[in-house]
């Protein structure tokens, strides 16, 4: 099973418990990356040989911290929460074979994600599964993907599941997995 990088606004944007918050956590991660990144470039100017290979590598290292730590401030300090339980959301997508569409549809339509239910991922498929699920399992929303040439289209609509579903879902997940 392949994890691919999906907008979890995309199926979150509906739902009204569903809000996107900056981590404090990133985001003084991300600080402490550019204040480590300038405090390198800083550091070479202290330096008596500045043609050096010590102040050649301060230069990559900080340059590295400083864009990493830019790029992690504006595109990765947001974090997606339930609000009931302020549980934070992840976001991944699943890969299917094309003769299990039909399984797929009727599991997920009818919220009943039985553990006895056999569908196996694949690391890629013609269909996709972006599902989001808080980590302590109450609450997922599911949407499956149909690939048609060149794009995934979508087979439904997105589905959204709360308390004994959700936790539902989460071994269904993780019984499908690819080890």
């Amino acid at each position: 099973m392949s994890t691919q990088t999906i907008d979890a606004m995309t199926l979150a944007s509906v739902h009204p418990d569903i809000v996107k918050r900056t981590s404090v956590s990133g985001l003084i991660l991300s600080c402490l990356m550019v204040i480590l990144g300038v405090f390198a470039f800083v550091s070479i100017f202290q330096l008596e040989d500045r043609s050096s290979s010590l102040s050649m590598a301060l230069m990559v290292f900080g340059a590295a911290l400083l864009i990493a730590g830019i790029v992690r401030l504006f595109w990765k300090s947001k974090q997606v929460v339930y609000l009931p339980t302020g549980s934070i959301a992840k976001e991944e997508s699943l890969f299917f074979d094309l003769k299990d569409l039909n399984k797929l549809l009727e599991i997920v339509k009818s919220g009943s994600f039985t553990t006895d239910t056999v569908v196996k991922g694949d690391t890629s498929g013609n269909i996709r599964m972006d599902v989001i699920l808080t980590q302590d399992t109450k609450f997922a929303a599911v949407q499956l993907f149909q690939f048609v040439p060149y794009t995934y289209n979508p087979v439904t609509s997105v589905c959204y599941y709360t308390d004994n579903e959700a936790s539902e879902l989460a071994a269904f997940l993780k019984k499908c997995k690819v080890h």
